[in-house]
């Protein structure tokens, strides 16, 4: 049951990422911890890391 839930998740995952579109229509700007503004390049794919705290 557990591998064809996984395998049922792995082709849907498939699928949608499919659909996407190559490039996106305006640029991603996130606030960092001096509350600057970055934005990410659009040329090459960009792999950021996202974490948060509760204080």
């Amino acid at each position: 049951m557990k591998l064809k839930m996984l395998l049922l998740l792995l082709i849907s995952a498939v699928v949608i990422s499919g659909c996407g579109t190559e490039k996106m229509s305006e640029p991603t700007t996130l606030l960092n911890q001096d509350k600057q503004e970055v934005a990410f390049p659009q040329e090459k794919p960009v792999l950021f890391f996202f974490i948060t705290t509760y204080t």
